[in-house]
């Protein structure tokens, strides 16, 4: 687990459970982004003479890690700019499904355009009101995130998958930005047609990058009008009205996806099954010590799974309190937000509840 935590200095200052704000900069990607930065300043133009093969590898590094050809990877600066782009190529006469309090980059970009809007009740029966949702509307688009920001409530690749053969007619968009980095996903395998994901949170890659990924089956039912000289510039984008292009009209920063290249080799080499049994023990035991302090609401307790965000009962008093103990979370919703990666350990959440412990108690 020191090795695990290396990487990261802040873990030696804080007890840091705040990844669903911002994921940690490791010394890797920072060790990357001083050397690029200092062969900007000593070569100017030349560095850019690389550019093209720099991007091709980041984007076949994306690719290799969720599973997913690079012709199908489109790589942008963060997750709404690649979902506006995405909500502008579909036909507005379409209906959307939505969830009901989701992530409002997602939910705000289909409201503020002209679809046809329904919605799912985001509670403990997720599944079971997202079936009827689809059974009672029948939209053409379902879009939502994999695991919402505010409770941590998370749907299940395997019940994407099932849905997904259950309704193939319906486009399936999925935000991963809370989900990328948490476990080892096969996005040819999801049912997913389309994922989009910011990677500054779990897969701690920095501000400034973010991908999108595509399934076969999309091309041809989305139309982007996004259209730039860099929409036909580079490997896997020789094709005239290539897909990808249309999400990459301009410059792409070399520094900042080579941060997401250099952020997905420390993953490769921590090990994906070892990230997401880390994550997956610390979720069972912040669950437990939660709920047997009456911390956690009803729709959460009821559920049998659930990712590695937690939203705790408690107000400004008691976020001030952790704070001041250099616990590292945020407010979110009602409560207060607190989020675990694999660096964490069992005994920063064992110190984290005998604080609950005392402040409950005073």
């Amino acid at each position: 687990m020191k090795n695990l935590r290396k990487p990261f200095p802040v873990l030696a200052q804080y007890i840091y459970f705040n990844t669903a704000a911002s994921g940690l900069l490791s010394e890797k990607v920072l060790e990357f982004r001083q050397d690029h930065d200092l062969d900007f300043l000593i070569s100017g133009s030349i560095l850019k003479d690389k550019q093209g093969k720099l991007i091709s590898q980041v984007r076949e590094s994306v690719g290799k890690f969720f599973k997913c050809e690079p012709h199908r990877v489109a790589l942008v600066p963060n997750f709404s700019f690649g979902f506006n782009t995405l909500m502008e190529s579909i036909d507005k006469s379409k209906k959307v499904l939505l969830l009901e309090g989701d992530y409002p980059s997602i939910n705000w970009a289909v409201t503020s355009r002209d679809f046809n809007i329904c919605y799912a009740d985001l509670n403990e029966n997720l599944e079971a009101n997202i079936e009827a949702a689809i059974e009672g509307h029948k939209p053409d688009v379902f879009a939502f995130s994999i695991i919402q920001y505010i409770s941590g409530i998370k749907l299940s690749i395997s019940f994407l998958k099932t849905l997904k053969e259950k309704y193939p007619d319906i486009i399936f968009v999925a935000d991963g930005t809370q989900f990328c980095g948490t476990e080892d996903f096969n996005f040819d395998d999801s049912g997913i047609d389309v994922l989009l994901c910011s990677s500054y949170k779990w897969l701690n890659a920095g501000y400034g990058n973010g991908f999108v990924l595509f399934n076969e089956n999309v091309q041809g039912k989305i139309a982007p009008r996004s259209l730039g000289f860099n929409s036909v510039k580079g490997k896997y984008k020789e094709a005239e009205g290539n897909l990808i292009g249309k999400f990459e009209p301009g410059h792409q920063d070399t520094l900042n996806f080579g941060s997401l290249k250099v952020a997905l080799e420390l993953l490769t080499e921590v090990g994906m099954e070892k990230v997401q049994s880390n994550i997956l023990e610390l979720s069972k035991q912040a669950k437990k010590e939660f709920a047997s302090l009456g911390l956690l609401q009803e729709d959460v307790v009821n559920r049998d799974t659930h990712s590695s965000i937690f939203n705790i009962k408690g107000d400004d008093k008691l976020f001030n309190y952790l704070r001041s103990n250099n616990v590292i979370c945020a407010q979110r919703g009602k409560g207060i937000r607190l989020s675990f990666h694999y660096f964490n350990t069992s005994e920063e959440i064992e110190n984290l509840v005998q604080l609950l412990k005392k402040f409950l108690n005073k």
